[in-house]
């Protein structure tokens, strides 16, 4: 059944992926009505989530930032799907990274490298980095149930130099390249939630005490690699720019969590500036400290 569906899905998604951007934002705004209006995806969860996080904003101006956010979601989906055809020069043209000369300068001094990210903007084309470095790039992530649209997803990885791993092999990963001296750069997404009885750090993000991912932080400290926090903006549709910023060369010497407290402050500053460019469907305040 897997198979079937793959089979009767996969020739929509190659046909999208060819479309000109024109087109494709044209399709957007057609998906965004269904998913918006007919289909009503994960409304309830959107709009709890922003009274939340933005209580001091209207019901009106949540709104408003409401339909902003399904746009955006409609726009990023076929951009992951463009994702199969789209050429180096073009996403490069598009996602731009403004000084990637800081990521250069830390690959001199010999280390491993973890991004830490957010699903924020375009956390897709996040994957054009490996193109400018000199590492081998792993993206971690949750893998499909399906294993054939699984596996197209590391076909289109591939395409831009990048590994995928999944969150249990991503230790085994790092101790043997460790133990191989392989210079590698790994990418963290580390902005969702993670299971409340599993957490070892709670703090607030967006006004609320919540479970946090402490992965980067803590693997960065363990095996001494460099971490920087992966700054992505929107600046037109079809459009970003990308900024590293240094949290720490030195980690270990930075006391427990302090780094990924940092993280999610200037996450929050990304937010606060532009709330619409969040993945407000997913369920980040599921577990708050008064509800435990």
């Amino acid at each position: 059944m897997q198979y079937l569906i793959y089979l009767l899905v996969y020739p929509i998604i190659w046909v999208i992926s060819i479309l000109p951007f024109r087109l494709l934002y044209l399709f957007s705004d057609l998906v965004y009505f269904f998913v918006y209006r007919v289909i009503r995806y994960r409304k309830k969860t959107v709009r709890e989530n922003l009274a939340l996080t933005l209580p001091h904003l209207s019901d009106q101006e949540r709104l408003i930032i409401e339909k902003k956010f399904y746009h955006h979601m409609c726009d990023m989906f076929l951009e992951m799907i463009k994702t199969m055809s789209i050429s180096k020069d073009e996403i490069c043209k598009r996602f731009i990274f403004k000084n990637i000369e800081v990521y250069k300068e830390l690959e001199k001094q010999g280390k491993s490298i973890a991004v830490i990210c957010s699903h924020y903007a375009s956390y897709e084309w996040i994957i054009s980095m490996n193109y400018y470095s000199d590492f081998i790039g792993y993206g971690i992530y949750k893998q499909l149930k399906n294993p054939y649209f699984d596996k197209l997803v590391h076909r289109i990885r591939s395409r831009f130099n990048a590994k995928l791993i999944t969150t249990k092999q991503t230790i085994p990963t790092i101790i043997e390249n460790n133990k191989n001296k392989v210079l590698s750069l790994y990418g963290f997404a580390s902005d969702q939630s993670p299971r409340a009885s599993s957490a070892f750090h709670w703090t607030k993000f967006m006004g609320i005490e919540v479970p946090v991912h402490t992965g980067a932080e803590m693997l960065s400290k363990r095996y001494d690699m460099n971490l920087v926090y992966l700054n992505t903006k929107k600046v037109k549709r079809g459009y970003y720019e990308a900024t590293l910023e240094l949290l720490s060369d030195h980690p270990k010497e930075v006391p427990n969590y302090d780094l990924t407290d940092q993280y999610l402050k200037l996450l929050e500053k990304q937010i606060y500036e532009a709330p619409e460019y969040y993945l407000w469907t997913h369920k980040r305040w599921k577990y708050k400290r008064d509800s435990i």
